[in-house]
């Protein structure tokens, strides 16, 4: 069966910078997920930054492969996302809302996560590149 992904900002800016071991999952994955709030962290960040039109161009690139698509919530999302809220809660390990949303949407559609993040740790149900 073929890797499927959901990719974080970490890592897609490690992809778009020509970081080995990014470049080598990404050409590894059979799908790449890209979540909502991935993507709008990303064209923030662009915003932001002095390079935002090249930065742009290399996103559209991206986006045009065949094997990503940007990854909506639905009504299910909501159901995982109260799930792993009140986990992280009951734990005392919260994490930022964006990437609760991420771990949502990974595990609702059993994905595994690649990101740099060390506070998705504390979701045993996420597996991790």
């Amino acid at each position: 069966m073929a890797l499927r992904i959901a990719i974080d900002v970490n890592r897609y800016v490690d992809f778009a910078r020509g970081i080995d071991e990014a470049v080598a999952c990404v050409r590894r994955a059979g799908q790449i997920y890209l979540p909502f709030v991935v993507f709008a962290e990303l064209r923030a960040g662009f915003r932001a930054g002095r390079r935002a039109n090249a930065n742009e161009a290399v996103l559209s690139r991206f986006l045009q492969s065949d094997r990503v698509a940007v990854l909506l919530p639905d009504e299910q999302t909501t159901h995982v996302y109260a799930e792993v809220f009140t986990q992280l809660r009951a734990a005392g390990t919260p994490i930022p809302t964006n990437d609760l949303w991420i771990a949502a949407l990974v595990i609702q559609h059993d994905l595994v996560l690649f990101s740099r993040d060390c506070h998705f740790d504390v979701l045993p149900q996420i597996a991790r590149i």
